[in-house]
């Protein structure tokens, strides 16, 4: 269904009819993402009134390729396997390749809205520009066409990958300079002389397309990283990965046979000129990629160390040596920003909100954030059983239950995380898949 049908048939919580008491059930989900579809059907299917507000004219969030709001580029794929991906009710179609284009992402999720009938409650064209608590309770969000809701609760979906992260650099580059959001098609690089900063999987991709099209590629890494590849003797690299954790093999196995899965099919980034790591396997979030090792040994792109400072079009590396360059793509990373509410209602902590499971304030009934992690895998499944825990944690909460209690118990004790990241900004939301999902299915069963 096209937004503009869709927003034709929305509700209003200012309707004069519904009662103070009704507006405080109701349930405002701030984005229709990827994470705000999967709370709004959970909800829904539990029998909670929601509104979502959306700014963007249509659904799909960072998946709707050309949408302000997107910062996926033409030729963007799942990194994750699609099975391992899929929310767990409504599996991505057969026919899909096992690593969709976003294409068929942004029809998946037309799908599912149609498949669950989210379309009538999705507000499009809904910017939030504000959110505060209510003087009497509840949360008071004002939009950006001046119009302000009273609702109960609040859902916040509004996604992490959208506010870019910089280095800081010394001096001041003459030439083309964006982040890899900003970055959608390879015409951009033809025939020039190209730097991509950082080794995370966009700018993996980056890189390898920037190898095909422009005159020169390279790529400058902080560190080292272990790569795999996206396949292994025909399965999805995260599939195996999955294998091994349900077969409870102990970490230090999965790191060896992980190892020598991409000895076997990479061989030796090191024997190319990429740096070593200086940590171990899934210490860092895995960089998923078959064919950057094949563009660096073809000598397309050429690996560098960390950059230094910048001076006209020179770049200075931190082995004394020195290029010049037309371009810089930005693959940093994202900062973590929720612009419309203040930090101290996030419980925010250093650089992040400090919230049980990354979902639930600890003191709070009536504030959730949803899809606020870095798996190692997918990540909607994950963020569905984050919806449906959010969905029984309300159900027992307006039913005054004592499992409602209990829940509040649990959500005031820190999470302890299976493995330990190196620290960077990299890390704060990452999460160790298949133990969280297990986490949130356990709670969800305890709920009932």
């Amino acid at each position: 269904m096209p937004a503009t049908a869709a927003s034709q048939s929305v509700h209003s919580t200012n309707a004069p009819a519904e009662s103070l008491e009704a507006r405080m059930r109701r349930v405002c989900v701030v984005g229709a993402g990827s994470s705000g579809l999967a709370v709004v059907k959970n909800l829904l299917a539990a029998g909670i009134p929601v509104d979502c507000l959306e700014r963007e004219t249509d659904l799909g969030g960072n998946w709707n390729y050309g949408q302000p709001a997107s910062s996926v580029y033409r030729s963007t794929h799942l990194i994750s396997s699609k099975r391992l991906t899929e929310y767990t009710d409504f599996p991505l179609p057969d026919d899909y390749p096992e690593f969709p284009h976003h294409s068929l992402v942004l029809k998946y999720f037309r799908s599912y809205a149609d498949r669950f009938g989210l379309w009538p409650h999705i507000e499009f064209g809904s910017a939030v520009e504000r959110i505060m608590r209510g003087a009497e309770g509840g949360w008071l969000v004002r939009l950006a066409t001046g119009d302000t809701r009273l609702y109960g609760r609040l859902v916040i979906a509004n996604g992490h990958n959208w506010d870019p992260r910089y280095p800081d650099w010394a001096g001041q580059f003459a030439g083309l300079e964006l982040h890899s959001s900003e970055y959608k098609t390879p015409e951009l690089l033809e025939g020039r002389r190209v730097l991509v900063v950082g080794a995370g999987n966009s700018g993996c991709d980056i890189a390898v397309e920037s190898a095909q099209h422009a005159a020169e590629t390279h790529l400058t890494l902080r560190r080292g990283y272990h790569f795999l590849p996206k396949f292994f003797h025909g399965t999805p690299i995260d599939i195996c990965g999955e294998r091994m954790l349900r077969w409870r093999f102990p970490l230090w196995l999965r790191r060896v046979c992980a190892s020598v899965g991409s000895f076997l099919v990479l061989g030796r980034p090191q024997w190319l000129g990429l740096p070593k790591p200086d940590h171990k396997l899934f210490e860092t979030h895995p960089i998923i990629n078959s064919q950057l090792i094949y563009y660096v040994g073809h000598g397309d792109i050429r690996v560098r160390p960390d950059v230094v400072g910048v001076d006209d079009h020179t770049v200075h590396f931190s082995d004394g040596t020195r290029s010049e360059f037309d371009v810089i793509v930005h693959a940093t990373g994202f900062k973590i920003t929720i612009p419309f509410i203040d930090r101290d209602e996030l419980n925010w902590q250093a650089d992040r909100p400090e919230l049980y499971l990354n979902v639930f304030h600890p003191e709070r009934d009536d504030l959730f954030i949803a899809g606020l992690i870095q798996p190692d895998s997918g990540q909607w499944g994950l963020v569905d059983c984050q919806a449906q825990l959010i969905a029984k944690f309300l159900q027992h909460a307006d039913a005054g239950s004592p499992r409602a209690a209990w829940f509040r118990e649990q959500k005031r004790r820190p999470r302890k995380e299976p493995i330990r990241y190196v620290p960077s900004s990299r890390h704060l939301l990452e999460v160790e898949h298949f133990s969280y999902r297990r986490q949130l299915e356990r709670l969800i069963k305890k709920l009932g």
